[in-house]
C-alpha cells in the first residue's frame, strides 16, 4: 500500500521561504498572467495570483480545514518557485474561464463535418489558452475521387493551410496566439507535400509538423527497403517508395529549417496506458505530451535548481515536492472546466497528469558537472527514475483516497497487476519557456544557450549581463566581469582558454554540444518518463545533412518518442537580430509568435513563450 504524509508534507511547503521575483518574471507576469482592470491595469500582484490559483486548486480537497491546509501549502509551493503548474492554470485558475490545461488533441476523420467540427473545437480550445495537436493521417490524399460530389479531395494539406488561418484570427484568451501540431504518417500519399509545406519562411507559422513514422519504416530505411504510401480512405496502395529516398528528403527539410520532426509511433504507443481505449496518433504541440482524440493533460515543472544543497540533490526535499505536485495536478483536473463535454469526459476517465522539470542545466552546474557529461547523464537517470517512482506512489495513495481512474480495469496496469492509480500517465518534460523565465531558472532539460547576453534597455542603453551562476563564480574567483562578458556575448566558455579548466568544463553551452550527446540526455531521460520529452537538438550552422541524419536514427534507437532539431542561422529571420554575435533583448519588442522555434537558439516557442523574448537565449525579432 502506497503511504504518504500528507499533513506533514503540506505543512514543510506552507514555511518554504517566497523566491525573489526578476525583473523579466514581474514583466511577464503583468503583461501575460495577473488578473487586469477594465482599464487594463494589473489589479493582483504576484502574491496575489499565486494565492488566487492556490486556493482555486485547493477546493477540490473534502472539508474546510483540509481546503485550508492545502491552500497554504500549494501557495507555498509555487510561491517558492519549487513548482510552477502550466501556464493556463496560473492564467485562468479562480477566474470565469477556469480552463487550467495546457495540453489537447483533437481527431480529425474524413469527412467535412470532422474537418470543420474539430476547427470548431481548436478554436475554443485557443480561446481559453491550450494548444492542439492533430493527426492529419485519416483524410484521404489529394486527387482521391469524392463521391458526394463527384470531385477531387484537396488533401491534407490544404486542410491544414485553413487551420492556420482560423488559429491567426483567434487570440488565447487575450494571453496568447495559438499553437498547434500537424502529424502525418510516412505512409500516407501525401507525405512528400506534407514535409515541404513549410519550406518558404513564415509558412503555416501556427503549425508544428512531425512525420508519424513506425518500427517497420524506420527497418526499411536502414535495410534500403521499400515503404507502400496508403490511401487511409480504402487502404489502397497508391504508390510504393524508397524508404531510403524518403527518408532523405525528410533529414533534408529539417536541416534545411528545423521541421519536420517525428514522432515513433511504436515508442508512444508502447507506453499507452490504455490500448483497449485507443491508439494514440498525436501529441502536444511541443510533443512531450502523447494523447488520445479528446484526451487534455495538466503539467507542471519542478525547479530541479532548487534542490542542489551540499554538492547533492536533496532527494527527501524532491521527494515531498512530487508528491505535493502530483496532488496539485489532480486537484487541478477536478477544478478545470474543459471546453467540450467529449474533452472532460476522456480526461476524467484517464487523468493524465505530466509533472516534469526545469533547472536542469543550473543544477548540473552548482554540482558541478558538464552537461555533456557520462555523470550528467546518470544523474539525469537518478533524479528521473526517482520523480517518476515517487509520482506513482503519490498517484497510488490518491487512488487509496479518492479512487483509481476510470479506465484503470482496462489499463496496462490492471493486466500487470499493479496496484490502482488515480493518473493514468503521471510524469512529462515540457520545455518550460515562459516557466522557467518566471523562476528565472534554465528551461526544462535544455542545456545554456550562453553564458553573457546584451539587453537593449529604454533610452537605447545596452548592458551586459552575465548567467547568474558564472557572475558568482566570477565574483568568486576574483574574474575581470567586464571583461569576461564582452567576450562571452560571441563565444562559449570552451572558446576561452584563460579560463580555468573547471569553468571551461562545467560552464557549457548548447553548441559546444555534439548532436548525440543531445540525443543521449533526452532519451536519459525518456527511459524513465511516462509521456514524452520536450528537447531541441541544436546544432551549429556548419551542421551536415548527415549529422541530422545520424541524430534522427540515434533518437528511434535509444527509444526517445519523437525528436526536434534545430541548426543555428537556418531561419532567414535570425540575421535580424545579431550583432558581433551578441543575443538582443529588446523590452517592448513584438510577440515571437506562438509556433515558431526561436531562430537563435532553437528553443521551441509555442504554448510557452513570452511575449517580448525568448526565455532560453534572449532571441528578440524587433
Amino acid at each position: 500500500m502506497a503511504q504518504v504524509d500528507w499533513k506533514k508534507i503540506s505543512h514543510h511547503h506552507a514555511a518554504l521561504p517566497a523566491a525573489e521575483l526578476s525583473a523579466n518574471a514581474a514583466t511577464v507576469l503583468e503583461r501575460r498572467y495577473l488578473l487586469k482592470d477594465r482599464a487594463g491595469h494589473p489589479a493582483e500582484g504576484p502574491d496575489e495570483m499565486f494565492r488566487r490559483v492556490a486556493n482555486n486548486v485547493a477546493s477540490a480537497e473534502s472539508g474546510h480545514h483540509l481546503r485550508q491546509t492545502m491552500a497554504d501549502a500549494f501557495y507555498g509551493l509555487m510561491r517558492s518557485m519549487v513548482f510552477l503548474p502550466n501556464s493556463p492554470t496560473l492564467m485562468n485558475a479562480g477566474r470565469p474561464l477556469q480552463q487550467l490545461a495546457a495540453c489537447f488533441v483533437l481527431p480529425i476523420e474524413d469527412s467535412m463535418e470532422s474537418i470543420f467540427e474539430t476547427l470548431k473545437a481548436a478554436a475554443l480550445i485557443h480561446q481559453t489558452g491550450g494548444g492542439t495537436g492533430f493527426s492529419f493521417s485519416r483524410l484521404r490524399p489529394r486527387g482521391d475521387l469524392v463521391h458526394t460530389s463527384m470531385g477531387q479531395a484537396s488533401g491534407p494539406v490544404s486542410f491544414m493551410r485553413v487551420y492556420n488561418e482560423a488559429t491567426r484570427a483567434i487570440s488565447q484568451g487575450g494571453f496568447r496566439r495559438g499553437a498547434n501540431i500537424a502529424i502525418l504518417r510516412a505512409d500516407h500519399p501525401d507525405v512528400r507535400e506534407f514535409i515541404a509545406c513549410k519550406e518558404a519562411e513564415g509558412a503555416l507559422e501556427n503549425f508544428n509538423i512531425s512525420v508519424a513514422v513506425t518500427d517497420e519504416f524506420m527497418q526499411a530505411v536502414e535495410s534500403g527497403g521499400e515503404v507502400a504510401l496508403v490511401n487511409p480512405r480504402d487502404d489502397e496502395v497508391w504508390q510504393r517508395t524508397s524508404a531510403a529516398q524518403l527518408w532523405h528528403e525528410i533529414v533534408q527539410r529539417a536541416w534545411n529549417n528545423g521541421e519536420p520532426g517525428l514522432l515513433f509511433l511504436d515508442r508512444t504507443n508502447s507506453d499507452n496506458p490504455t490500448p483497449a481505449v485507443g491508439p494514440i496518433e498525436s501529441t502536444n504541440p511541443c510533443g512531450e505530451q502523447p494523447l488520445l482524440p479528446w484526451e487534455a493533460c495538466n503539467l507542471g515543472s519542478i525547479n530541479l535548481a532548487r534542490f542542489v544543497a551540499d554538492g547533492a540533490i536533496n532527494n527527501q526535499h524532491l521527494t515531498s515536492t512530487v508528491h505535493l505536485a502530483v496532488r496539485f495536478l489532480d486537484n487541478a483536473i477536478d477544478v478545470s472546466r474543459y471546453p467540450l463535454p467529449e474533452i472532460g469526459r476522456v480526461v476524467w476517465d484517464n487523468r493524465k497528469i505530466g509533472l516534469g522539470i526545469m533547472g536542469w542545466a543550473d543544477a548540473l552546474i552548482a554540482l558541478g558537472l558538464a552537461y555533456d557529461s557520462p555523470e550528467a547523464l546518470s544523474l539525469a537517470e537518478q533524479v528521473m527514475s526517482l520523480i517518476t517512482r515517487e509520482a506513482h506512489r503519490a498517484s497510488e495513495a490518491l487512488a487509496l483516497e479518492r479512487g483509481a481512474f476510470g479506465n484503470f480495469a482496462d489499463s496496462t496496469f490492471a493486466r500487470q497487476g499493479l496496484p490502482p492509480r488515480r493518473n493514468a500517465t503521471c510524469t512529462t518534460i515540457a520545455p518550460t519557456g515562459t516557466l522557467s523565465l518566471l523562476a528565472s531558472c534554465s528551461a526544462g532539460i535544455e542545456p545554456l544557450y550562453s553564458v553573457a547576453h546584451e539587453r537593449h534597455v529604454l533610452g537605447g542603453e545596452r548592458l551586459l549581463e552575465l548567467q547568474a551562476e558564472f557572475e558568482q563564480m566570477a565574483v568568486a574567483r576574483g574574474l575581470d566581469r567586464a571583461a569576461l562578458a564582452d567576450r562571452l556575448s560571441a563565444n562559449s566558455p570552451r572558446e576561452i582558454a584563460e579560463l580555468p579548466d573547471d569553468v571551461r568544463r562545467v560552464f557549457v553551452t548548447a553548441h559546444d554540444i555534439p548532436a548525440e550527446n543531445h540525443v543521449r540526455m533526452q532519451a536519459a531521460f525518456q527511459r524513465h518518463v511516462d509521456n514524452a520529452v520536450s528537447k531541441t537538438i541544436n546544432l551549429p550552422a556548419s551542421a551536415t545533412v548527415d549529422e541530422v541524419d545520424k541524430a534522427y536514427r540515434l533518437a528511434w534507437r535509444l527509444g526517445c518518442k519523437g525528436i526536434t532539431i534545430y541548426r543555428d542561422k537556418s531561419r532567414a529571420s535570425q540575421v535580424l537580430v545579431r550583432s558581433n554575435g551578441r543575443p538582443m533583448i529588446c523590452p517592448d519588442c513584438v510577440d515571437l509568435g506562438a509556433t515558431e522555434i526561436c531562430p537563435e537558439c532553437g528553443a521551441v516557442l509555442n504554448v510557452e513563450s513570452a511575449c517580448n523574448l525568448c526565455p532560453s537565449c534572449g532571441y528578440s525579432k524587433c
